[in-house]
């Protein structure tokens, strides 16, 4: 669809944009820079983006209902007060392993924070995968929930919960599976391919699911934003101003309006000119297509 408006909100030349979470609790769009080690606030009303630097580089984050925010962290999972500044350790599942990073994330219905891993230094075709999924609980305790990713992206659940997606970002993999998931337990099973985009031009960067149940994938390196039907199949195809759009978030009063995060770095040379805002946050609607509300973690 090359009929839809994208509008950039904020033209900010972010390094690498990515993890955009709507706050239902104060109307706020919050993102990060991974290698700049910005946790970021955007309210759309005014434009005002106001930054914290936490030193160390932000692979993902989740919400809590107090607004305090957790933090994956290369070092692990820590807690920040935004109001005081102040963060607090919670735990490091990989303190063993000193060139990784956490990278994609979210949360399930029941308030629990997936955050998957992968090597600093990126994928890579000759060498094993590092990154590992990874849940944290209210209880502060990290278990590992699968293992074998070279970049882990594309975490999202479906609307009841019942069907999580990941994907792997790595150029000789993008591709997305699907999995039954046991919501009151956390369990992953029943492993299947859901898309290979292999045949589009775009990789599997983040994903999010709307209040129909589609799967939306940025394409990164591609362009383009991705909407697929439940069953796995393209519904959509939005281009965008900037090859790298990084990860999608549903905000807004009424969860209508589509956030997209980008990458301003690395992009393809020759391509300047064509992509003067890369690294902004973009806004688009689809008209009859909302999201839902993004759980706390608890």
């Amino acid at each position: 669809m090359n009929n839809i408006h994208v509008d950039c909100v904020l033209d900010i030349k972010a390094n690498l944009g990515e993890g955009p979470i709507w706050s239902t609790a104060d109307q706020n769009l919050y993102w990060v820079d991974i290698n700049n080690c910005q946790l970021n606030k955007f309210n759309p009303i005014n434009g005002k983006n106001k930054t914290i630097n936490v030193g160390k580089p932000i692979g993902c984050f989740a919400i809590k209902k107090n607004l305090n925010i957790i933090l994956a962290l290369t070092s692990g999972f820590f807690e920040l007060n935004q109001y005081d500044k102040s963060i607090k350790f919670i735990n490091n599942p990989e303190n063993n392993i000193l060139n990784n990073r956490f990278n994609d994330g979210t949360v399930d219905l029941k308030g629990r924070f997936y955050a998957g891993t992968m090597a600093i230094s990126g994928s890579n075709i000759n060498a094993e995968p590092k990154g590992s999924l990874y849940c944290l609980d209210q209880s502060g305790r990290a278990k590992k929930t699968m293992e074998g990713f070279h970049t882990i992206n594309g975490l999202a659940f479906s609307p009841e919960g019942r069907t999580a997606y990941i994907s792997d970002s790595a150029p000789w993999i993008r591709t997305i599976w699907a999995y039954d998931y046991d919501l009151d337990e956390g369990i992953w099973s029943n492993k299947r391919i859901f898309f290979d985009t292999k045949d589009i031009a775009g990789r599997p960067d983040g994903g999010c699911v709307d209040a129909d149940g589609c799967y939306w994938m940025a394409g990164v390196s591609g362009w383009e934003i991705v909407r697929l039907t439940p069953k796995g199949n393209i519904d959509m195809i939005i281009k965008m101003p900037v090859e790298k759009p990084t990860k999608i978030a549903f905000g807004g009063k009424n969860l209508d309006i589509i956030y997209v995060t980008s990458i301003g770095k690395d992009i393809t040379k020759g391509t300047e000119k064509k992509q003067p805002l890369a690294g902004g946050i973009f806004a688009l609607k689809v008209p009859g297509v909302k999201g839902m509300q993004f759980p706390f973690f608890r």
